[in-house]
Formats: C-alpha cells, sequence, structure tokens
C-alpha cells in the first residue's frame, strides 16, 4: 500500500502523456478527458499519501515531475496547436516537413511551469494558500480556449487563435505562474461549510457560467479566481 500514492502519481503522468497524443493528432476533446485524468489522480495521490502516513521525498519530486507534463507541457502543446502548430510546412521537392517556428514560443508556459513548480517545492509560505497561479489552474485556462477555438463557440475562434492573442497570453499567464500575488487554496478542508465555503462558490460559479458559456466557463472561472484573488490578497494572507 505504500506505493499506491506514487502508482497514482504514475498514473497522472501517463495521462498526460496520453493527452499530449490527443493534441498533436488534432483530437482536442479527447486530450480534454485524459487532462480531467490527470486532475484526478493528481488529486487522489495526495490524499492517499496522507491517508497512509506514507508521505515521502521521493513521492514529492515524483509529483512535481509529473505536473510539469500534465501541467506544463500540456496546456503549451495546446497553445502550440492554437498558433498553427499542427499546420507543419512541407519542402515541395524533398517532401521533409518543417515544424512552425512561430508557434514555439507556446513552450514558454511550459518552461515557466516548471520554474513555478520548483519554486514550490522550495517554497514554505504556500501550505494555506498559494504565492502566484498554479500549473493546475493555468491548464484549466488555456484547455477552455483550445475546446471553445475547436468548436468555434460564438464565433471566436479567429479570436482565440491569433497570434497577437495568444503570445499576449503567453506572456501574461507565464507572469502570473512566478509572479509574487497570493491566490486562494482551493483544497477540500472537511464536510462544512466554512472550510469549504470558497470552494463551494466557485462551483456554483462554474456551473452557472457553464450553463452560458459552454467551454469558456473553464476559462472564465480561472480568471474570476485571479480576480478575487487579486482583491483579497491582504485577507489571504492574514488566514
Amino acid at each position: 500500500m505504500k506505493h499506491l500514492p506514487n502508482a497514482l502519481t504514475l498514473a497522472n503522468l501517463f495521462c498526460g502523456c496520453c493527452a499530449l497524443l490527443a493534441i498533436f493528432h488534432g483530437q482536442p476533446e479527447v486530450a480534454a478527458w485524459f487532462t480531467a485524468g490527470c486532475f484526478f489522480f493528481d488529486y487522489l495521490d495526495g490524499m492517499a499519501a496522507r491517508a497512509l502516513g506514507v508521505q515521502s521525498p521521493l513521492g514529492k519530486e515524483l509529483d512535481s515531475l509529473a505536473d510539469v507534463v500534465s501541467f506544463g507541457v500540456v496546456p503549451g502543446a495546446m497553445l502550440y496547436q492554437l498558433l498553427g502548430g499542427s499546420q507543419s510546412s512541407t519542402d515541395v521537392v524533398t517532401g521533409v516537413s518543417f515544424i512552425r517556428v512561430e508557434a514555439l514560443p507556446a513552450f514558454v508556459l511550459s518552461a515557466f511551469s516548471a520554474l513555478r513548480l520548483a519554486k514550490f517545492n522550495l517554497d514554505t509560505r504556500q501550505s494555506n494558500y498559494f504565492i502566484g497561479l498554479t500549473t493546475p489552474a493555468c491548464t484549466v485556462l488555456v484547455l477552455g480556449l483550445a475546446l471553445a477555438a475547436h468548436n468555434d463557440r460564438f464565433g471566436l475562434a479567429e479570436t482565440i487563435r491569433a497570434p497577437w492573442f495568444l503570445y499576449g497570453l503567453i506572456g501574461v499567464l507565464s507572469w502570473f505562474l512566478t509572479c509574487e500575488i497570493p491566490m486562494f487554496g482551493m483544497k477540500i478542508k472537511g464536510l462544512d461549510w466554512k472550510g469549504n465555503k470558497l470552494n463551494l462558490l466557485f462551483i456554483l460559479l462554474f456551473s452557472l457560467l457553464l450553463f452560458f458559456l459552454k467551454e469558456l466557463s473553464l476559462t472564465a472561472t480561472v480568471v474570476c479566481y485571479v480576480l478575487v484573488s487579486i482583491v483579497k490578497k491582504d485577507k489571504i494572507v492574514a488566514t
């Protein structure tokens, strides 16, 4: 049983690799399901480690390595596809395909995600709240945009895929991942209303936005989370 948390972490990594394959094969909806699997196993591994009392330095490092793929490389790949990375150029003479250099900045987000995870491992302040945007929240935001573009929700596909928008988004998200802004922790604390009030309110908000915005509710919920955290940053630190 002591190996169960690490097995769950590896399941997170496995789902992340599968999500990457789905993205590069132009199947964002399949990638979304595998990404959901990443979230599921990422939540379970920590819960299992605490329940079994087998938390270890190995588990902590393995968790971060898995998260670099699931919540770092995966959103980078989504942005790469949105920037037209799937439309590789082909030499008419040799038939050799080339990557699209203009889409490569998407993986700047992956690099900053790795930096954010490394900082998290060393930062002792982030027990009750987070410093900067978490990589899972960043992934949710990007996933919402990728799905909305795929389905051309509200006719926004062209705008979402616009290079000026995506380059700007990469810059903003990279900054938020490593900034010093305190943000609410969203861990489940028991079964009482008081300890989970914020979590439940955001679940309610997401449910309402899902009805009106569909896939974009993922992005909108994370944006609301960031804005509320910025407004309430003094309260967050005081708790």
